[in-house]
């Protein structure tokens, strides 16, 4: 569901009626047309949720009821059930409130196979999703999403595209990468195409090798379309480059999500303190501390430049710079959350004098430096 480019909702009161999956690309839209969003609908996915303790919408748990349309400036239809949807715009139209109406769906003829498309969404602004993966996303029957994921790339999806919503919140709502990997299998074998879109690339910490070995050992065709990982691409927006001619060599990408000591840690932290390249650590907010008095403990100097970055490429792009002795405190301290990357090395000290390299559709709307 789209809106036109001439209607103005910036600042205006949406209802959207529905928070599950179907409710994704209109609520994206509206928060990118900076409209107030209001969502009322009964279990809610879990992106929902994450936007609405963000503090991006209001999430009112519970169904729809009639005196919910009468202080809205426009209400949207977004159940994923036509009928409760058709039921949503007669209630609108008593109560004389804008609405938008639902297009019509028609249901594709099922063909005779399926299969998966792995992919990667890139770091989270919609500008850096490849073409390949756009048109994979315009021709999917069945979209399987990621709350990284670009959510306004939804909007692409063909009407009668069936959008269903992974979610994994850190230490929070989540659904099983069991369940993930059934659902592409069992979507598949009903004869549709399915695109399993994700942030960053499938394949760096993102369990598209899992997902891939799943989909084989089950006879389903998959075709795999890279991303942009958001590894490379969170220090490059915030003015980072991870080699230098005259600084390192390379560069090491290591997941922080169990500390070190960790009985499922099978890194070298000795080895990683020594290697003299720039280390970038995924998925490691929580376990930073423990990661810097680690490398500190195995030789690394206290004074090594460091810097870590937040919601890379998106409006609420955030970064903090110190040195590997200050770094965890100094993020802590400045409340940047998941996701995000830290860098360390020699290089993260370009981000005191080079800023921020943002992309352009996100430049314009920085917040937070």
């Amino acid at each position: 569901m789209s809106f036109h480019a001439d209607l103005e909702l910036s600042g205006r009161s949406v209802l959207v009626c529905g928070a599950g999956a179907p409710a994704l690309a209109p609520i994206r839209n509206l928060l990118d047309a900076s409209a107030s969003v209001t969502v009322v609908g009964a279990a809610p996915v879990a992106s929902i949720t994450d936007l609405a303790g963000r503090g991006q919408l209001i999430l009112v748990e519970r169904t729809v009821e009639s005196g919910d349309l009468a202080s809205a400036s426009l209400i949207v239809p977004a159940t994923g059930d036509a009928k409760l949807d058709s039921t949503i715009v007669e209630l609108a139209r008593r109560a004389r409130a804008p609405c938008v109406i639902p297009a019509e769906t028609q249901l594709p003829e099922e063909p005779q196979t399926g299969s998966v498309i792995l992919v990667g969404g890139g770091p989270g602004d919609p500008g850096l999703i490849t073409l390949a993966g756009l048109e994979a996303v315009r021709r999917a029957d069945v979209i399987v999403s990621d709350r990284l994921a670009p959510l306004s790339i939804l909007k692409h999806a063909k009407s009668s595209a069936e959008i269903i919503d992974v979610a994994k919140i850190p230490r929070g709502a989540h659904t099983s990468q069991d369940r993930i990997n059934a659902i592409l299998i069992e979507q598949a074998h009903a004869g549709r195409t399915v695109v399993r879109l994700k942030g960053g690339d499938s394949f760096v910490f993102g369990r598209g090798g899992e997902e891939w070995q799943a989909c084989a050992e089950e006879g389903v065709a998959v075709t795999v379309i890279p991303g942009v990982t958001s590894a490379t691409a969170a220090p490059a927006l915030a003015g980072i480059p991870l080699t230098h001619r005259q600084l390192t060599q390379g560069f090491t990408v290591i997941s922080g999500h169990v500390p070190p000591g960790h009985s499922g840690s099978t890194l070298d932290w000795g080895a990683l303190a020594r290697l003299h390249t720039t280390l970038v650590i995924m998925m490691g907010v929580a376990t930073l501390p423990a990661i810097t008095a680690e490398l500190i403990k195995h030789g690394m100097a206290g004074d090594t430049p460091a810097a870590t970055v937040a919601d890379a490429g998106m409006p609420t792009q955030r970064t903090v710079t110190g040195s590997v002795s200050d770094i965890a405190e100094r993020t802590i301290s400045a409340r940047l959350a998941p996701p995000a990357i830290t860098v360390i090395g020699a290089v993260a000290a370009f981000r005191a004098v080079g800023g921020e390299g943002r992309p352009h559709e996100a430049a314009s709307a920085d917040r937070g430096h």
